[in-house]
């Protein structure tokens, strides 16, 4: 182990070589030190995603209302069939209609188990923080990018957006 290694890992290799207790802390507080430190990170990798793509959405919603491109009403799927009507206008990003963003560049998930007095009345989805991949980690394997859902909704509006995306 180089010493740049022992300052990183906080010399782990000699906190094993004894066995008392103390140097068993020691480790186990340097661990969680540094799985604190990755999981800050990763928060701070995702933000960094989330800021991007809600510039992207908010780039193509500039590009959208100049091109009049028309709002739908944005309707939740369910699990097990049937739909629900919700407050919501905007645009689908994926084809089976199970994510869209509203006309304000909010991003939701629209599928979801649907109770019969649901479906009926209707529901209000949550938004959540716009994915630069939608489907990531999903389980059908559908990863669509963002800009490519966009460019779908409205071919070549990246040449006409107010700025540049990158």
């Amino acid at each position: 182990m180089t010493a740049v290694d022992d300052a990183r890992f906080g010399n782990e290799a000699s906190s094993t070589a004894g066995s008392d207790d103390s140097d068993d802390s020691g480790w186990a507080e340097s661990r969680r030190q540094a799985a604190g430190q990755r999981a800050r990170m990763l928060q701070e990798r995702q933000n960094a995603e989330y800021a991007r793509a809600a510039r992207i959405v908010d780039l193509f919603l500039q590009v959208a209302r100049n091109d009049g491109l028309e709002a739908v009403p944005l309707r939740v799927r369910g699990y097990s069939g049937g739909t629900a009507r919700t407050p919501l206008h905007g645009w689908y990003l994926r084809s089976d209609g199970t994510v869209g963003i509203d006309t304000e560049g909010r991003f939701y998930i629209l599928s979801m188990p649907l109770s019969l007095s649901q479906r009926l009345r209707g529901v209000r989805p949550e938004s959540q923080p716009v994915p630069m991949t939608i489907g990531e980690g999903g389980r059908d394997g559908d990863i669509v990018p963002l800009r490519f859902a966009l460019n779908r909704l409205l071919p070549g509006w990246e040449g006409r957006a107010p700025e540049p995306l990158v």
